[in-house]
Order: C-alpha cells, then structure tokens, then sequence
C-alpha cells in the first residue's frame, strides 16, 4: 500500500476527482511540454455529467490558460474509470501528444501509458487482517504500525495536515453568506456552532458541536476552499469533525490526536487499495462510507479501543453506508453532499461507541476486509445514475438541471 501521504493531500475543493485530480493532470502536461501552444482537452463520463458544477472546467483553464485550452464534454466515459480525460497537445498546427488519464478519487491519477512508474508501495501488507495479524505478532498498536513503515518526517506531516483540517473547521465556523453556484445555498455552520453553544442539554450540544464542525469542513469545500481530502474532498468533512471534536471538547492534545489521525489512515488506504474511494465509481458510499469507517476508527482510539475493536468500529462505519448513491444536485457538491457529512461524524462517533460496549460481549462475525469487499460489488452494481453522474437520485428528483 501507499504512504498516508497519499491519502492524505491538502488542496483545494469542491471535488478531489474532479477538481484536484484534473489540476494535477494538467500541470504534468504543462510541465512536460512547455513548448505547446494550445490544448484540445475531453471530460469523459462523470466529469463531463458533472465537470461544471465541481468547476472541472475552471480548474483546468486556470491551469493551462484560458485562452489556450478548449474543453469538450463527452457523456461516455472511457473504458478504465469513470472518471476519463484526453489532453490533446498541440504546438501551433502540429499535435505533440495525446494523452489519456483517468482521476481515480482523492486526487489520484492513472494513466493509460504502462511505461509511467507505479507509485511507491511503502506497506508490505495488502488488507486490514495482514495488518492485525502482523501487530500481533509484534504486539504493537495500529499508530506504531504506521510509524514503523512512514519516513522519518511522518509525525511532522501529520501535524500539517491536522493544522489545516483545523484552521478549515475555523474558517468554516467564522464564515456566513451563500456558497456559490446556483443553488444559493446558504451556509449553516456558524449559526449551528451558535445554537449547540447555547444548547443546555449536554447530549444535543455535543452532538450538535460535532455536526457543525463538519458543516464548516463542507461548506468551506463546496465554496472552493482549502480543505484535506479524507478520504476526498466531498467527503472531507466527517473525520475533521470528529477530531476538532476530541480537541476542543474532550481537550485531547494534539499530540495525541494525529496518532488517531495516522490509524484512521490505515483504513482509508485499505479501501483505496481494495476497493474504492471515488464516489463515480462506487457511488457515496465509497465517499462517505470510507470517511465514516476512518473517523470511527480515529474514535475508537480516542477511546482506547484494542486493535480489534477498532477494526470493529471501522467495519461498523463502513457497513452502515453500503449501498449510499452519489447524487450531487445540479452537478454541485452541496446537495446533499454537506449533510451527509454530518451525519456521518455522527454515525463514526457512534460505530466507536457500540463497538466499545459490544466488543467485550460477543465476537465480532464480520471483518473490516469482508465489508471492503461487499462494497466494491455493491459499487459495480449500481446502476451509473447513481455515480456521481446527477442523472438519477435526489439530482433528478430535484428537477435541477447541471449547471451549463
């Protein structure tokens, strides 16, 4: 498997496949071909259906200049993923190059082209049962499992990321108005962060705290802002909600915190190696689903779970979510993406909680590994309208057409 890096990317919103990953595509052809004056390029699939309202188009103009590029939309998508492009590089009258690649979710990328070198494999181990076997035969925890694999700049690197999935909550929590695009959404988090504040029952405030956080993260996505992907962008605000949480509310240092971070890692990089993080390939459950069985995980080491249980608060958070569609009204990762993500720090908090009071009572039947894989069928399953294509779902339920 990957290094956490990988996972783990700071960068810009609203979407990791089709903002982020569309972004680094177009600086590698920039860079590898200075000489070229203008560019033909083709969204195919999920970024053409959907390319506008997560500002496909925008990202890659910015990138290439406006006035060089020229973006066709193509409904159908190419044959590896749903997420496909072809960059046509022309120097005057003369084509370079074309290239074909396909944004694979979290702002990764791959190529059609074989001979590009793979990315660097820093775990020897392929599933979670690999990883739980080995920390048992060493007897140690899921965070020094991590450490003993990432380079010696890890723990700095997991401070950075905190910091910013931190100062994105923040921003969030200080920031009204309405998120762009035509929807005219209007931004909640403040003023939830104000009614949990002023909430006397102790159990709703917390709730409601927790909730608010991640409309911050969301918010502050679907507006274009600087968010971490956690797995992806559309998703980036349940695992940041549940950690804020911990910090300002139980007053965990953060110290302490990113090695729940680094955990809640390991299970992002087990379903992207698995299965999948891309919500056009496997719909939101690959999203949402992935970030809820991460911060269940981060959770239950707050909690001072075992291995197992933690396992077992992943598997929960996971399970719970299979079969969610990814429906973006509009194109726009807003609705019901912002939601979601509440309800998902909400749901990870309590996978943790049943599998602290379950686990001591009985064995837990399914594993983490098994739910991966039920939810990579579940994701070939479903029908392509409910794959961030917005042709199915609450996207056609609304009656709201894709921004054009």
């Amino acid at each position: 498997m990957e290094s956490l890096r990988e996972l783990y990317k700071i960068g810009v919103g609203p979407s990791s496949s089709h903002t982020m990953g569309p972004q680094r595509a177009a600086l590698k052809v920039k860079e590898t071909y200075p000489q070229a004056t203008h560019f033909e390029v083709y969204l195919h699939g999920s970024l053409a259906l959907t390319g506008k309202g997560h500002l496909t188009d925008y990202i890659i103009e910015e990138t290439l200049g406006k006035d060089s590029v020229k973006i066709h939309f193509v409904n159908t998508a190419l044959p590896k993923h749903p997420n496909g492009m072809i960059f046509e590089i022309y120097r005057e009258n003369q084509l370079l190059d074309k290239i074909t690649v396909y944004s694979v979710g979290g702002g990764a990328l791959m190529y059609d082209d074989s001979s590009l070198q793979p990315s660097k494999q820093v775990y020897p181990h392929g599933n979670l049962t690999e990883i739980l076997e080995y920390c048992d035969r060493k007897g140690i925890n899921l965070y020094d499992y991590t450490i003993e694999y990432e380079d010696e700049h890890f723990k700095a690197y997991l401070f950075e990321v905190l910091n910013a999935m931190f100062a994105c909550v923040e921003a969030g929590l200080s920031t009204t108005g309405v998120i762009p695009g035509k929807l005219g959404l209007k931004r909640v988090a403040k003023s939830m962060y104000q009614q949990a504040i002023n909430t006397r029952r102790s159990g709703e405030r917390d709730r409601l705290l927790v909730s608010s956080y991640a409309y911050a993260v969301s918010e502050e996505n679907a507006s274009g802002h600087r968010i971490v992907t956690a797995p992806t962008c559309g998703a980036s605000g349940v695992l940041p909600a549940v950690l804020y949480y911990c910090y300002k509310q139980l007053e965990i240092p953060r110290k302490e915190i990113i090695k729940a971070l680094a955990v809640a890692g390991i299970f992002g990089n087990v379903i992207k190696t698995n299965a999948t993080i891309s919500g056009a390939d496997g719909g939101c459950q690959a999203e949402i689903g992935s970030a809820c069985a991460m911060a269940a995980a981060a959770y239950g080491w707050i909690l001072e779970l075992n291995n197992n249980l933690i396992q077992y608060a992943g598997e929960m958070g996971l399970e719970h979510n299979l079969g969610l569609t990814c429906d973006p009204v509009g194109g726009y990762v807003q609705i019901p993406c912002i939601e979601r993500n509440g309800f998902g720090a909400l749901r990870a908090m309590d996978a943790a909680m049943y599998a602290k009071q379950l686990g001591y009572l009985r064995k837990n039947k399914v594993s983490f590994d098994a739910v991966v894989r039920v939810m990579k069928e579940t994701g070939k399953d479903l029908n392509s309208a409910y794959k961030e294509t917005s042709l199915g779902g609450l996207a056609k339920e609304f009656g709201f057409e894709n921004e054009d």
